[in-house]
């Protein structure tokens, strides 16, 4: 099973929220998710970047692959380099 830590969009229409989640590659954008590690408002200026630095470490550590905007919203707070 690959895992893949990526963002799931909430909120509603024109207003985006986003949670950063641990979910199987194979599983819909918005569908069913393994752990939820964060949050991710864009509507904040700056951008409001909330995650749980133990979880996305143990994840990373367990194999979980980033999508290309979770590393980089990982990068911004600080967990890997």
């Amino acid at each position: 099973m690959a895992v893949k830590i990526r963002l799931r969009r909430m909120g509603r229409k024109k207003m985006p929220f986003y949670r950063v989640v641990v979910a199987d590659s194979r599983a819909p954008r918005d569908g069913r998710f393994i752990e939820e590690i964060g949050t991710y408002d864009p509507l904040q200026d700056p951008g409001e970047i909330k995650i749980d630095a133990e979880k996305a470490k143990k994840w990373l550590a367990n194999g979980a692959t980033p999508t290309d905007t979770a590393r980089s919203l990982l990068k911004k707070s600080g967990i890997i380099e």
